[in-house]
């Protein structure tokens, strides 16, 4: 078992954030912790929405975890609401790190080519310092263009240019990356780039070259905290000691499993309800 802290929003109304990957991880064998970015009244694609930033608590809270002498075999760090809550997450990843603690950077920024509402190109450079300090980081494509400063392209990359995106993200300092929601040479598909290193926490293997790429058949249904899931199921199989490409693809069934079976449904901002669906992890 392995203690997970979760650095993201807290959504009331959806299975987004926290709410969808908690469930999965726990179920996965490990302890999950909360330090809560946000708290948000539903998702922001409903329209209207309030937003209490948490910076404050997060500020009193890291100390207070620092003295209690609480440790993590693993962070994972999603959306950041404020330049002083990006440089604040950024120190504490750096200070876990250091102590042991193997650093998964969500880089929650946009999709479809454009930024998700409300955020700027400062947080895209705050977001590439976060990325700065992670084992494994894992931006859709949107996500990896902006980190990597390559123009977004609707009709997909080379596999040339999918290898240049990712050696640009490497070179921001993260050692290892995944780009989902990919499209190479007109196939969807999910893409990685392993570290040169050897990385505290999970596994890989060196005889297979530093990229991998694995298709996947698009389902045309877009739930939200799809990409939450994924982390999830990613990050909670990786801590128990499967390889990067064997997560990455179990991580990516899973999603297309739950997608299958929740078709039906009408309301797609609600996201997935995850504790109905337990069996298909």
């Amino acid at each position: 078992m392995k203690q997970i802290l979760l650095v993201n929003d807290v959504v009331g109304y959806s299975h987004v954030g926290f709410a969808a990957m908690q469930p999965i991880l726990t179920y996965l064998g490990h302890s999950v912790y909360n330090l809560p970015t946000a708290l948000v009244s539903n998702t922001l694609d409903y329209g209207h929405f309030n937003i209490m930033e948490t910076t404050d608590y997060m500020r009193g809270t890291i100390p207070v975890w620092h003295r209690l002498g609480f440790r993590f075999d693993a962070v994972c760090t999603g959306l950041m609401f404020s330049e002083e809550q990006a440089s604040l997450v950024s120190g504490f990843c750096r200070q876990l790190r250091s102590e042991g603690t193997t650093v998964f950077v969500d880089p929650i920024m946009g999709d479809g080519g454009r930024l998700y509402n409300g955020l700027t190109e400062r947080q895209v450079e705050l977001m590439r310092d976060m990325v700065s300090v992670a084992d494994l980081t894992f931006p859709n494509y949107t996500e990896a263009c902006l980190l990597a400063g390559i123009p977004y392209k609707k009709e997909g990359l080379s596999w040339d240019e999918a290898t240049e995106m990712m050696d640009r993200i490497i070179e921001l300092g993260a050692q290892a990356v995944i780009i989902t929601s990919a499209r190479i040479d007109g196939q969807c598909c999910v893409v990685g780039r392993r570290s040169a290193e050897p990385l505290d926490g999970f596994r890989q293997y060196r005889d297979e070259g530093p990229y991998f790429r694995l298709n996947y058949n698009e389902i045309p249904k877009a739930f939200h905290g799809t990409g939450d899931i994924f982390s999830a199921v990613l990050i909670g199989h990786l801590m128990n000691g499967e390889r990067l490409s064997d997560s990455t693809q179990t991580a990516m069934s899973v999603v297309s499993s739950l997608i299958e079976r929740n078709l039906g449904q009408q309301d797609l901002c609600l996201g997935i309800p995850i504790e109905k669906c337990l069996d298909l992890l």
